[in-house]
């Protein structure tokens, strides 16, 4: 140990001995406990700390903890508070101890945890290991120091608490020794009860404390627990601004876990954070930030900061836009001011996952200035900006308005700059946001992006490579970038993707390659890098949109395979999985399976497998169904099956034909052209002829007769056509 440290040490002995001796009433020498910069302030203001500025002696600080249970030292502190700040120590809310805080808070929080909160949100929902300094461990002089000043924290007038608060702040408060030396003396208490005083010197001091170390997640934990978010809400009130600024960056710092979230949003502070964010309220014209006063400018920065932390929850996002947010948050993005514009954006960014958020952002031309901000330099402004885009572009009119604001030369550009991988994931989700319209992804070509796309398709994070592959997807539905794809060697990075465990990175990469594989070239390339068989492995997996993604990416590879038909025989019990996929619940499953039987059915030796496995008994019992897109291939899937023995005659054991008349009734022509060529293949069966008449198929076939879709005109007429048919030889029987 250092001198020093065994001067403390001899120090604190001493203090305990006389503390257990016959009680003397003796001032302490703060001189002592203070580091230079406090000694020099007490030397400065020359204060004398006698026999009669000392109204009660504490215990000795090892004694306290961190949350104080027991009532007499509470009572002992918050008279000698009131005593030596005349401000009344009054709480919006009691303090209670953790323990029974816990208590009450699990009985109201179940419910509504699960209504109130977002399911995305998972930043620091689980409580940490509570850390607690060992009595006799080995620690830094700075620790005993820290508790020494508490002690003057609890005891000393105004003026001492002053001097100890300043002094306090000198020490490196991001160190968590530092932070819990504060904590572990029962510091936090007397920070908090600090605010309740009518002392702004005093309020002051305690927030920028209380600011540094609520970085800590067990620091957080203790102010919410000691009731600290309710008294930080209410200054919020203050006319003080400089204590506006401290109270909302301190609830930022804490409003990082659910709990802390809901205690801002039930007393009232979603409301106020609003507020703080009207900062030009004064001004003729809101929109020019040169006419901001500084403080203002500082208070609203503040306000989304705060704003920003509490937005990770769906209820909060919808106080936010009750309260006004969304017009002020839009007036805020005008400004030039770029540490005011990272919070704003950050919060928009969050909110702009719901779609009431996204319809207000576009009716408050938020998007122009998102655009716009792109080009600065900021690289945290950046990825906000291209993040906010990447949650709003779900939305067609929104992809346009990034396009006619100019957004995608700079999204295109941003794509070079590799280092920051945030900023990049941001900026390539972005990117595959706006490429499901045709018209961005032509730009994105002119732009040279998809080359650069590819580029990215190797050692980058999955959080990239999500965004890169569904981008790739998106554009491959052309075929210019297939084939620039294929030649800037894109198809064996993506293959290669086919093995990961990611599950959007797997939905996606099976629509890239799928897209692909609509190409005949870049499907040989597939089929030798083994892409099909893995493809088809795929199918086994547990998430069902991983099963969907990759039975349709099976089909354009069946439909482009040289030998198709032994392609898929060679994949041993391939054939067997497909089937028994028919048994699904999710019908997006459902629909892709019948799909890819579509393709596999076109090879007589496979459809004749596929039967053998129950093929027919299971598309029968999909028939009942509403759904649009099932309808159409499951149509035709059991027009193709229908080619093989007597599966005709089957479907219609299965009463399967009468629920296909009524796909018939669908608003859908899809559904129509499929339907009616399932129903020319099943007519071929005179059962099945008089199933369809009975059920008025014969009507609705002879409206889509004059239907332009030609196959559907055939369909329909060679259905009817049978149907006649065989009523004429019926009746000829009956006369004969």
């Amino acid at each position: 140990m250092s001198k020093q440290d065994v001067r403390f040490s001899e120090e604190w002995d001493k203090e305990k001995e006389l503390n257990e001796a016959p009680k003397k009433e003796e001032e302490p020498t703060l001189q002592k406990a203070l580091p230079a910069s406090g000694k020099s302030a007490l030397e400065k203001n020359q204060i004398n700390f006698g026999k009669n500025q000392m109204t009660k002696r504490l215990e000795p600080s090892l004694n306290w903890k961190a949350t104080v249970d027991f009532k007499d030292h509470k009572n002992v502190l918050r008279d000698t508070q009131e005593e030596r700040h005349g401000g009344k120590l009054e709480r919006s809310g009691p303090i209670v101890s953790a323990g029974r805080t816990q208590l009450v808070r699990k009985s109201a929080e179940k419910i509504e945890e699960i209504i109130s909160e977002s399911s995305s949100e998972s930043e620091e929902d689980e409580e940490p290991p509570d850390h607690r300094q060992e009595a006799n461990a080995d620690l830094p002089s700075e620790y005993w120091q820290i508790q020494k000043l508490v002690k003057y924290l609890k005891g000393g007038n105004q003026t001492a608490t002053v001097i100890a608060l300043c002094s306090m702040k000198d020490f490196n408060l991001a160190q968590e020794t530092c932070q819990l030396a504060i904590r572990d003396v029962g510091g936090l208490e007397v920070l908090i009860n600090l605010l309740d005083t009518d002392e702004v010197k005093c309020k002051i001091g305690s927030l920028k404390i209380l600011k540094e170390i609520s970085h800590n997640p067990q620091i957080r934990r203790n102010i919410v627990d000691l009731g600290g978010l309710p008294i930080m809400v209410n200054i919020l009130d203050s006319p003080h601004k400089s204590l506006k600024c401290l109270a909302a960056e301190t609830i930022a710092n804490v409003a990082k876990f659910r709990r802390a979230r809901r205690a801002v949003r039930r007393h009232g502070g979603i409301t106020k954070l609003v507020a703080l964010l009207d900062c030009a309220h004064n001004s003729q014209e809101p929109a020019q930030s040169s006419l901001y006063d500084a403080r203002d400018v500082e208070v609203a920065r503040c306000g989304a900061l705060a704003l920003w932390s509490c937005s990770k929850s769906y209820a909060n996002k919808e106080a936010i836009r009750k309260a006004g947010g969304i017009p002020l948050l839009a007036g805020l993005l005008k400004t030039s001011h770029e540490n005011m514009l990272i919070p704003v954006v950050g919060t928009l960014q969050e909110c702009a996952s719901e779609e009431n958020y996204r319809a207000a952002i576009k009716a408050e031309r938020i998007i122009e200035n998102l655009v716009k901000n792109l080009n600065s330099e900021n690289e945290q402004l950046q990825e906000h900006c291209a993040m906010a885009i990447y949650q709003c572009a779900e939305d067609k009119e929104t992809r346009d308005l990034v396009r006619l604001h100019g957004g995608l030369k700079p999204l295109a550009s941003l794509l070079n700059n590799t280092d920051n991988k945030e900023r990049l994931a941001a900026v390539t989700g972005a990117i595959w946001k706006c490429s499901i319209s045709k018209e961005n992804v032509t730009k994105f070509r002119e732009y040279k992006a998809i080359e650069t796309l590819v580029g990215l398709l190797t050692d980058q994070p999955e959080e990239v490579l999500v965004n890169v592959v569904g981008a790739l997807g998106e554009c491959c539905q052309e075929y210019e970038n297939r084939v620039l794809v294929r030649k800037c060697g894109g198809i064996q990075p993506l293959v290669n993707l086919l093995v990961g465990i990611n599950q959007t990175l797997l939905v996606n990469v099976t629509k890239a390659v799928g897209a692909c594989a609509a190409e005949p070239e870049s499907m040989a390339i597939i089929d030798r890098l083994d892409g099909v068989r893995l493809l088809w492995s795929l199918l086994k997996n547990p998430h069902p949109d991983v099963k969907a993604s990759a039975a349709w990416a099976l089909c354009p590879c069946i439909q482009n395979a040289k030998d198709a038909g032994e392609m898929v025989r060679s994949f041993v019990g391939g054939l067997e999985l497909v089937v028994n996929l028919l048994k699904s619940d999710n019908k997006e499953v459902l629909a892709s399976v019948c799909a890819a039987i579509t393709n596999i059915a076109k090879d007589q030796e496979n459809l004749a497998v596929i039967t053998d496995h129950g093929v027919v008994p299971l598309l029968s019992k999909l028939a009942n169904t509403n759904n649009d897109k099932l309808r159409r291939h499951l149509a035709e899937a059991i027009s193709r099956c229908c080619m093989w023995g007597r599966n005709r005659v089957a479907f219609g054991e299965y009463k399967a034909v009468a629920p296909l008349v009524r796909y018939l009734k669908s608003n859908d022509p899809n559904v129509h052209r499929a339907t009616a060529q399932a129903l020319y293949q099943l007519s071929e069966d005179a059962d099945n002829c008089i199933t369809m008449h009975e059920n008025g198929a014969v009507k609705l076939l002879l409206d889509m007769v004059g239907s332009p879709d030609q196959d559907l005109q055939e369909a329909a007429a060679g259905c009817i056509s049978n149907i006649r048919r065989l009523a004429l030889a019926t009746e000829k029987a009956r006369y004969t």
